[in-house]
């Protein structure tokens, strides 16, 4: 994507084309992480919460929220943009063909791979248009474990 400065005054959309790719720095999802989002979530599932029964599962040990990979992987996103993105979103527009493709355990670290699919301008909406794009969160060993594609509303 280009950079701050070769933005116009238009803001962020503005700079972004079909194609563009990012991939974010890696975050590692620990214990902590699983306990808490049980926690703020209300989902205490045992696949995510019970180590001994998940001894004998088809994973072996516990494993990640997928709500909690997906929101990490958000985490990840808007820590990789630019000051110019940041201050361009308008709003988290929506999300579609969401899939859990592999488990994340607990020591894992993901990353994000975004993909820019479409923009669109949005004359009645707030903002100047929407980036579509497609988004894998993968682990170290490049497996992919979501894949999605996110919309936002920018200016």
């Amino acid at each position: 994507m280009s950079s701050d400065a070769e933005a116009d005054a238009d803001g962020f959309f503005e700079t972004v084309s079909v194609g563009d790719r990012t991939v974010t720095q890696g975050r590692t999802i620990t214990e902590a992480d699983v306990t808490n989002f049980a926690g703020v979530s209300g989902d205490f599932n045992h696949l995510h919460t019970d180590g001994a029964r998940m001894e004998d599962s088809t994973f072996g040990e516990r494993i990640a929220h997928g709500m909690l990979v997906l929101s990490a992987g958000t985490g990840l996103i808007w820590q990789s943009r630019s000051t110019l993105e940041r201050e361009s979103v308008v709003a988290f527009y929506g999300l579609d063909d969401l899939r859990f493709t592999a488990p994340t355990f607990i020591g894992d670290t993901i990353h994000v791979e975004r993909e820019v699919l479409e923009t669109e301008r949005t004359p009645d909406a707030p903002g100047t248009g929407t980036v579509r794009y497609r988004v894998d969160v993968c682990k170290d060993d490049e497996t992919t474990v979501l894949t999605c594609e996110m919309t936002s509303l920018l200016e």
